[in-house]
């Protein structure tokens, strides 16, 4: 059966996953949101017959799967009567004459490790979402798949005959793939896959060694730390909510979505997290493209999700032809909430680009026009802090004042004043203080419901939503509060169920939600420890730890009763709760070294 017991190679400009098969189940060219050249994710079946890149071992009896140390380079070995067999998987990324190089490649090298296993490859991408099979034609070392829109090349050591046929042969010694592009290789393909994949090794474990990590669960924190740095597209500094599209949110529920987009929401929590482990590149290359949505936007309206190249219309479509994973469709491309009008967006922006104005160790120097731009995403999100909108969790159906909303529009006000400050500009520090104060005023008493004993998820609302435990994070109120102390045990009440929990009680446009969202159960343990219950906390965390697949990768969700991750995956939101919550609960260095 299909699951989410997979691996992810990429190099921050496009990704792939693989099962513990060593099966490329999902890939998608030229970047995250391109054609899913590889797609049997989506194929409802547990024995694909198209779109995957796969190396079968004949006799299969077990397999082994394992990142290489401090790394996004994937080991995989297969076992069997006749021998076993391990698969390098890797996206390769490192600095070539002074940048970063990071093709369109996948690098596969296998080898026998034991005995004389026989093996065959499939290498079956499809084109145009799954609709169109290439044309294949060969050359002495290589395969070209032609589609409509590109052609992509396999470069190969391994007999092309056998490749082409899908025919076993007995693995005598080492062979090597490269896919991507149609171009020529500079050298052979054994030196070109060998220096390419110890390139890539001594990328990641450099960029690692630079993490500013916590004492405690620093395994966890640098699997989610690459994760996440894996979802950043680098040409324009955007970051995709999840590499995948249409995993369902729960089994048979219909909630499936295309993640492959730049939500400014998740971006910025990404951000941040990267951040307090002292990588503030990504946060540079996101400022960049958040400034140029702004400048767009001309003090207007800003969408809640754009496409990684800022592409604001991201038309939904349903892709009738794939059943779906596991046969639970629909599978959609595109995402209708770049139609919705969520006003939290507006405080996730300054949020986003806040630290830039602070931080001596960015090399870009923010100007005043960039204060002024950010000014006019603050004006907005005054005029919008008591107005109804689909809140932060997309409602379709529905319109309300959310409390995460205002929240939102109350830090964006905040914040400004912080950066005024910053510049210098005493008079605007004034202006967006008043205002930060007054949206403050409003959503602490309109929010707080004294029939609930808790800060509920609407102006004037009666029902609990995880969303309001963003005030502690946000800096909105003083965790120790009687009122936020009193809605966190009200949530614990009713959206917990041991250590995952519920975004919301209310029913949405598919019924009430069935599983845990892992973003609402960190943010619980968050508050936990803020407020007094750090032991508590701790506990909640080492039981989401076992929540992840066994290569530390987290989806969006968890079902409380089975503990089987759905939805898209791996989620960034998820990843960051990991960090936060290691920094929020380790032991301090000083204390045990």
């Amino acid at each position: 059966m299909t699951t989410l017991n997979l691996g992810a190679v990429g190099n921050c400009s496009f990704s792939a996953l693989i099962d513990p098969k060593a099966r490329i189940l999902w890939c998608c060219l030229p970047r995250f949101d391109g054609d899913p050249v590889f797609n049997a994710l989506l194929a409802g079946d547990d024995d694909p017959e198209e779109g995957l890149f796969s190396i079968e071992l004949e006799d299969l009896a077990e397999t082994e799967q394992s990142y290489e140390p401090n790394t996004a380079v994937l080991s995989t070995t297969l076992h069997g009567t006749s021998g076993s067999v391990e698969i390098i998987d890797c996206a390769p990324r490192f600095y070539w004459r002074d940048r970063i190089f990071r093709p369109q490649t996948l690098v596969r090298r296998v080898r026998p490790i034991s005995g004389t296993p026989r093996i065959r490859v499939r290498v079956r991408p499809t084109f145009a979402y799954g609709t169109v099979r290439p044309q294949i034609t060969r050359g002495s070392n290589h395969l070209r798949y032609v589609g409509p829109e590109m052609t992509l090349r396999l470069t190969t050591d391994a007999p092309v005959d056998y490749v082409l046929d899908e025919t076993y042969f007995n693995l005598t010694g080492p062979v090597d793939f490269v896919f991507g592009p149609d171009e020529t290789l500079s050298g052979n393909v054994t030196d070109v896959a060998r220096d390419f994949e110890e390139r890539t090794c001594a990328y990641w474990r450099g960029w690692v060694s630079n993490l500013a990590l916590p004492f405690e669960w620093q395994e966890a924190v640098i699997r989610a730390a690459i994760t996440l740095k894996l979802c950043t597209y680098e040409p324009t500094g955007a970051i995709i909510a999840a590499m995948t599209t249409s995993i369902p949110e729960a089994p048979g529920s219909g909630r499936n979505w295309d993640y492959r987009f730049c939500w400014l929401r998740d971006a910025f929590f990404v951000v941040r997290a990267l951040n307090s482990l002292g990588t503030v590149q990504t946060m540079e290359n996101y400022f960049r493209y958040l400034m140029d949505i702004v400048a767009d936007a001309d003090g207007g309206h800003l969408q809640p999700v754009f496409g990684i190249g800022r592409e604001r219309e991201l038309t939904e479509n349903i892709l009738d032809h794939f059943p779906g994973y596991r046969g639970m469709g629909p599978v959609r491309s595109g995402n209708q909430a770049h139609e919705h009008y969520q006003h939290d967006v507006y405080g996730n922006v300054i949020l986003g680009a806040a630290q830039i104005f602070f931080d001596r160790r960015i090399e870009m120097t923010p100007s005043l026009s960039d204060f002024q731009l950010l000014e006019a995403a603050g004006e907005q999100a005054y005029r919008l802090h008591n107005k109804p909108d689909a809140g932060m969790w997309e409602l379709r159906s529905r319109s309300r004042v959310h409390t995460s909303s205002s929240l939102m529009c109350w830090a964006a006000c905040d914040r400004l004043a912080h950066i005024a400050t910053q510049m210098g500009e005493a008079a605007r520090e004034r202006h967006w203080r008043k205002r930060a104060d007054e949206i403050k005023e409003r959503i602490l008493a309109e929010s707080w419901s004294e029939k609930r004993k808790a800060f509920v998820e609407s102006f004037g609302g009666e029902t609990l939503d995880a969303s309001v435990l963003l005030m502690a994070e946000v800096g909105f109120i003083d965790p120790v509060d009687p009122r936020f102390v009193s809605t966190v045990d009200q949530l614990e009440k009713v959206l917990a169920n041991g250590p995952h929990m519920l975004r919301y009680e209310a029913a949405d446009d598919f019924g009430k939600p069935e599983v845990s969202f892992n973003i609402c159960a960190f943010w619980r343990l968050d508050a936990l420890a803020r407020i007094g219950r750090a032991d508590e906390a701790r506990d909640i965390f080492e039981a989401l730890l076992k929540a992840r697949n066994p290569l530390g990768l987290l989806s969006e969700d968890t079902h409380p009763t089975t503990g089987e991750m759905w939805g898209n995956f791996p989620q960034t939101y998820s990843m960051v709760g990991i960090i936060n919550a290691a920094r929020r609960l380790s032991k301090p260095w000083e204390t045990v070294v």
